[in-house]
């Protein structure tokens, strides 16, 4: 599956959609693909503010944990409670109904590290 167009990508893998001063925040297909199924997500609770490129949640799978970064000075507003219930929605539809969490944005961060959609899957 291609990587959508309207999002950048982090080197680790999260995809970050910007709308205004809102950024929604996921896994790409390929770290989905490479943790296999995911079973548990844990993000952290709305309100928590961090800086650039600090933990945000983690996801396990049936191989590994792995941490969730935000490329962005935010603070979470909200987690997707859905992917929280059923893990599930990561496996299956990670660039949409798979989100994990929506940011206010109050930096910009490292966003410029992040790459274009052609540019990850050219990576991948």
């Amino acid at each position: 599956m291609a990587a959508p167009t309207d999002r950048v990508y982090s080197a680790s893998h999260e995809w970050h959609k910007s709308e205004g001063d809102t950024l929604t925040l996921g896994l790409t297909q390929f770290a989905v693909d490479q943790l296999t199924d995911v079973t548990y997500v844990e993000m952290k609770k709305p309100g928590t503010t961090f800086k650039a490129g600090e933990i945000v949640g983690e996801v396990e799978s049936v191989k590994t944990t792995s941490d969730i970064y935000c490329m962005v000075d935010g603070e979470i507003i909200e987690v997707n409670v859905a992917a929280v219930k059923d893990p599930s929605l990561l496996n299956t539809d990670p660039f949409g109904k798979g989100w994990l969490i929506k940011v206010k944005v109050t930096g910009k961060g490292k966003l410029g590290d992040c790459v274009v959609a052609a540019e990850y899957d050219k990576s991948h």
